[in-house]
């Protein structure tokens, strides 16, 4: 095998590693601004330079100016400045960094008896003051002043609920997938019933958003909602992103940063690849239910973290009958230096999963022992009634992205993808109550087989031309999305026997054009405000050929076809206000407008295509204390959002329908500390209220009002990893420990009823020697008989001749049970030693 044949190859590994700060490889100087008199002294201009993990300057900073002139010629002259980039130990860093630069006054002109003095040898601005080639030797220069922000230096935040999050040490939380990384930013909660392989269902900030009807999901500006799939309008599935590939998430909450764009409705979750490690890393797991799990990433020594390959396997029986599942994907990217402004990234993706479900069981029949399994309480509390119940999933993308830095900071960015997509699953949520059987026959049951085929491409852009307005950095920013979807979607009822179809409930083909464009803008008129705004424009246009129409009406025989064409347009503004009140304290308001496109199935011919309008507001503060390798982020904020059209889980279709307008009122609060790169803890808590309004009440009336369905109320989250290092017979070996706990409030059902509150514990512990790692890791800790879904309505699973009962009750799937996993890890570096 091959974990063997690596660990063969131990390297000795550092538990931790020194931070090393950037070197100036190439320093032109600046030149002196013809517009100014001459110099009677010095002047001197202290910059902050962003320098990224390729050494080059992504974003400067003026933080003590000696004037608008000489302010723009410093910071032209550093954005063409290079560095060998920070690192600790061998992974690249991106850096914050304090760069004087110095014009010195020309001395007047010396008699022909004077012998000149050697020049001085030539030294990088970036080490010392930057002198003029005339201007004689310079006194001592001052030390290079370097601040280690982390391994990211993020934008700022366009709201409180804008979390740019590095995953860091809380990778070692126990977590399924990548779609569990989600769980960091405050808010959130999911579940799935669908199986291990099905897209989770996402509550964030008050919002069902299903599989993605109100969340937009990126993968580096690669969009994942699908239009008009058959199990749900943005159905977004990702499961097959490899979570050791993601190095951090942005989580806007909220539509309220101009790029934002279709299904950015509760906000936008987008993950961010890279492989900061580099070399080869094999992973193998076992653990409860034969679960087996076997990873693969290699980044090449000699690349950025931007270049990785990433292959994963998964496969188990599951926690219970019908719950097996297997998937494999592969995940690769390459970063191409095409000159010193511009770099070309090549990504590419394939994924395939089938997976099985036991879908849901009445609690009535669970209590009364009726289900198909033993008669024990664990066997019927994970039982099921229709084992045709599952899915299958493919996925094959590719991505490529051209980014030129132009002069005076300006970046563009053009990006292309494509994707190929096909899924298939089966759930049955009714039982035999849906079903009218011809005249004579028992029903045929409720199965309904959601399918869904098509392709995807468009393209992406940006430009940043790099503006400067008294002296300081202006940042404008232009952008514009042209997408096509090209799709089969289609649903069909599957008989009880045999799981043929017998019906067609929808079968449409489906081409949407979705092109838009935003502006954004940054401004800081006095020194304690900055103000951020931009609009964001969408137009779309659908054609849908509808293949279920009937065979003949009124008029006679018909072809069972017809053609629907629909236009939307839609434009959303955003701004926001940020306040600094402290150096360390800042209030951030904002406000926006977003939108959900149409489910093109919905739409009749030559409509002006409606869409979900989103009106949302926020206001809030945010705390930071420290730069460097200790840190404590605390934020806090309320908000308040209200939906024009909604969507609501319905039994009966099994995805959601429209139900009317929606408003929601909330708050949350998080923190995260980070101390020596030994802990790490992020915990947040979140209440939201989510009411349909009464008709005619006024819009400012957020509180009054049906509460909605299947959306919790309080939310907690906590992820917490502490790690050291100890000495084993005389050999160093470093550790980790580490914590997640949810706890989630009580959901309101339909009927005023109300589900269970739910508390999980996860734990995993890891010991590493040189390049070998046992981990053991356990999940639902305390074996938790646990609800992941609930529900309560009317169904009828007893069999086709059972008449049915008119009474609703509570149905729910079961979460897993007590999950016990062991690991190993080996790491294998591909650099030889040094001589």
């Amino acid at each position: 095998m091959f974990i063997p044949t690596l660990v063969l190859w131990l390297l000795s590994a550092s538990p931790e590693a020194p931070v090393t700060p950037p070197v100036p490889v190439e320093a032109p100087p600046p030149v002196m601004p013809a517009d100014v008199p001459p110099l009677t002294e010095a002047v001197r201009v202290l910059l902050r330079l962003t320098i990224d993990s390729g050494g080059e300057v992504s974003q400067v900073e003026v933080q003590e100016s000696g004037g608008a002139a000489f302010d723009r010629a410093a910071m032209a002259a550093a954005l063409r400045w290079r560095f060998e980039p920070a690192r600790q130990g061998e992974e690249p860093l991106e850096v914050r960094v304090d760069v004087p630069v110095t014009f010195e006054p020309v001395v007047e002109a010396m008699t022909l008896a004077e012998e000149p003095a050697p020049p001085p040898e030539p030294e990088p601005p970036g080490l010392a003051e930057t002198e003029l080639p005339t201007a004689p030797a310079k006194p001592e220069p001052p030390a290079f002043s370097t601040t280690v922000r982390g391994r990211s230096a993020a934008p700022p935040p366009v709201a409180v609920g804008d979390f740019h999050i590095t995953v860091g040490q809380l990778a070692d939380v126990p977590r399924n997938s990548a779609t569990d990384l989600m769980l960091l930013a405050p808010g959130v909660m999911l579940a799935n019933h669908g199986g291990e392989g099905h897209a989770e269902t996402v509550y964030l900030r008050g919002f069902d958003a299903g599989e993605g009807k109100d969340v937009e999901m990126r993968l580096d500006g690669v969009p994942l909602n699908e239009v008009s799939n058959a199990h749900g309008h943005g159905y977004a599935d990702t499961y097959f992103i490899i979570p050791e590939l993601v190095r951090s998430l942005r989580v806007t909450e909220g539509p309220y940063d101009p790029s934002q764009g279709d299904f950015g409705v509760a906000g936008t979750v987008e993950y961010q690849l890279g492989l900061e490690r580099r070399g080869i890393t094999a992973s193998a797991s076992y653990g409860s239910f034969a679960s087996r799990r076997l990873s693969l990433v290699w980044g090449p020594p000699e690349s950025t973290a931007a270049t990785f390959v990433g292959v994963l396997l998964r496969q188990g029986h599951g926690f219970g009958p019908n719950r097996a599942y297997a998937n494999a994907g592969l995940m690769a990217q390459t970063e191409l230096r095409l000159g010193p402004e511009t770099k070309l990234r090549l990504f590419g993706a394939s994924y395939g999963a089938r997976y099985s479900s036991a879908g849901v069981v009445r609690e009535t029949d669970v209590v009364d022992a009726r289900l198909p399994c033993g008669p024990d309480a664990d066997s019927q509390f994970f039982c099921l009634y229709d084992p045709n119940q599952g899915g299958a999933s493919q996925r094959h993308m590719a991505s490529v992205e051209l980014t030129s830095r132009l002069e005076r900071g300006g970046r563009f960015v053009q990006q292309a993808f494509a994707i190929a997509r096909q899924m298939r699953s089966r759930e049955n949520f009714t039982g035999f109550l849906q079903d009218t059987p011809p005249i004579g026959e028992a029903q045929r049951g409720d199965n309904m087989e959601q399918s869904y085929q098509g392709t995807t491409v468009g393209l992406r852009g940006r430009y940043t031309p790099g503006l400067t307005w008294w002296g300081q950095p202006q940042p404008v920013e232009l952008g514009y999305v042209a997408r096509y979807d090209n799709v089969h979607t289609r649903a069909r009822r599957l008989r009880d026997k045999g799981g043929a179809p017998y019906a067609t409930v929808f079968d449409n083909q489906v081409r949407v054009t979705n092109l838009g464009a935003y502006l954004s803008l940054r401004g800081a008129p006095l020194e304690w405000l900055t103000l951020r705004g931009g609009v964001r424009v969408d137009t779309f246009l659908f054609g849908v050929e509808d293949l279920n129409r009937p065979t003949e009406d009124r008029q006679g025989a018909r072809i069972p076809e017809e053609s629907v064409e629909a236009y939307g347009f839609f434009a959303s503004p955003r701004a926001s206000a940020e306040v600094r009140l402290t150096p360390r304290l800042t209030w951030l308001t904002s406000a926006g407008l977003g939108a959900r496109s149409s489910d093109a199935a919905s739409l009749s011919d030559a409509e002006f295509a409606p869409y979900a309008r989103v009106t949302s507001g926020e206001t809030g503060l945010g705390w930071r204390w420290g730069d460097g390798p200790s840190s404590l982020e605390l934020r806090s904020a309320v908000f308040a959002t209200r939906v024009s059209q909604d969507l609501v889980f319905s039994e009966t279709t099994g995805r959601n329908q429209p139900m009317g307008p929606s408003q929601r009122l909330g708050a949350f609060g998080s923190a995260r500390l980070q101390w020596e790169q030994r802990l790490d803890v992020q915990a947040s808590l979140a209440w939201a209220r989510a009411t349909q309004p009464l008709p005619g009440a006024s819009p400012w009336k957020l509180w009054d009002g049906t509460v909605l369905p299947y959306i919790p109320q309080v939310l907690g989250r906590v992820d917490a990893s502490w790690r050291g290092s100890a000495t084993v017979a005389r050999q160093p070996v470093g550790w980790s420990v580490a914590l997640g706990h949810s706890a989630i409030g009580p959901k309101p059902l339909p009927l005023d009823r109300y589900s269970q509150s739910i508390f999980l514990f996860d734990v995993a512990a890891r010991a590493r020697w040189r390049a070998v790692e046992l981990g053991l890791s356990v999940e639902n800790l305390l074996d938790a008989r646990w609800r992941e879904s609930e529900f309560n309505y009317v169904s009828n699973f007893r069999g086709p001749d059972a008449p049915a009962s008119l009474l609703a009750t509570r149905h729910f799937s079961a979460g897993a049970p007590r999950t016990v996993r062991g690991t190993l890890t080996v790491y294998l570096d591909l650099q030889e030693d040094p001589p």
